[in-house]
């Protein structure tokens, strides 16, 4: 019922008198009076303007009022319709027909002839009814609304407005377990801006807020609509690619590689060029057991990366990656060789494989 506006009642009734004189007699306490003279021409009345109030004969041709409360409370219950209270209007008058409309979905009853004052009173008590129903659904419609803009900004990086850590931690957990599910494979591309902090410290937080979130709308434009885009941590930033092979995924890291190289940065004070870096690993593969294995695996591919010069694509389980790990004492060669605990301070750097302590990745990693 909008504010301002004359309540509708839909007055429905097989007798043409009895709907004039309800009319008449409601019409001159300030409704708008719809009328219907059987149940399916009031369901039809229904679908094309939707009644505050229906007074509902129960004795029809056709389709008789218990069938008629019925099913538009059928459509209440799936929300197809909105809340309508319904009055029941009939001379059957004993308990047993009140029970069974009332269960039929009718809110209040009134017996033939009818009482006027009474109707009244009945009629201007369920439009109050009505009302506060309204008010409370646009309350929890709003409430609604407020929650998911308030679970979307948790999930939603506030600078770059892609995807947060957080957001990608579920979303990797439901696709990987997708991919698990139905044998599908996944990959994922850990990216990184080389030596991006020397933009912070050249030209300024300013400048390097506007490079993330310029290399951010990079890697979105360029990724498919149902992969995952978000920012990992810092000017790190994570790929989730579902249904796909990591030899694709190699090519599709190179294609953002040489996007980002040819792209101009653009701040308040000119302009800049800067390269990326980026780990690839996918699944399934020997190397990975699982979701957390994967993740690392695309890590330490970045890593190696930075570590050989940047600019680069490093697959997790290539000749590059293999090499590097070797020469710094870390053997990836063998899959089934099982990996040995680590000494204190130390850690394996074996994609699967324990993850190194904090500190000592820290310092082992190239500055960005």
């Amino acid at each position: 019922m909008e504010r301002n506006s004359k309540p509708r009642i839909l007055v429905v009734d097989d007798h043409e008198d009895n709907i004039e004189l309800l009319r008449a007699r409601l019409e001159a306490r300030g409704y708008h009076v719809d009328g219907a003279p059987d149940g399916q021409a009031a369901l039809e009345q229904v679908d094309r303007s939707v009644p505050d109030l229906i007074l509902l004969d129960v004795m029809m041709p056709k389709m008789d009022g218990m069938e008629v409360a019925r099913r538009l409370k059928a459509r209440m219950a799936n929300k197809e319709l909105p809340f309508i209270p319904i009055i029941m209007q009939t001379a059957l008058d004993t308990t047993e027909h009140k029970v069974e409309g009332l269960g039929a979905g009718a809110i209040d009853y009134i017996t033939k002839p009818i009482n006027f004052a009474e109707l009244e009173a009945r009629v201007s008590s369920q439009l109050h009814v009505k009302k506060l129903q309204s008010e409370l659904e646009a309350r929890d419609k709003e409430l609604s609304e407020l929650n998911d803009k308030l679970r979307q900004i948790s999930l939603t990086d506030g600078l770059t407005e892609v995807e947060n850590r957080r957001s990608l931690e579920e979303r990797l957990h439901d696709m990987w377990q997708h991919s698990v599910r139905l044998h599908e494979p996944i990959a994922l591309v850990m990216c990184d801006i080389d030596k991006f902090k020397a933009v912070n410290d050249e030209y300024g937080h300013q400048a390097g807020d506007a490079v993330l979130k310029q290399f951010a709308k990079v890697l979105k434009d360029e990724a498919r609509e149902i992969d995952r885009v978000g920012r990992y941590g810092g000017e790190e930033f994570l790929l989730i690619l579902p249904g796909t092979v990591l030899d694709a995924a190699v090519t599709f890291a190179e294609r953002l590689r040489e996007k980002v190289a040819e792209h101009t940065f653009t701040y308040s004070g000119g302009t800049l060029r800067r390269t990326m870096s980026c780990g690839v690993a996918a699944s399934p593969h020997p190397l990975v057991k699982d979701q957390e294995g994967l993740l690392r695996a695309s890590d330490e591919a970045l890593y190696v990366a930075k570590e050989t010069g940047r600019n680069r694509v490093i697959r997790f389980d290539g000749g590059d990656f293999k090499a590097h790990m070797q020469s710094k004492g870390n053997d990836t060669t063998d899959v089934e060789k099982p990996v040995s605990k680590p000494a204190a301070g130390t850690g394996s750097a074996v994609p699967g494989g324990p993850p190194k302590s904090k500190a000592s990745a820290e310092a082992s990693r190239p500055t960005a």
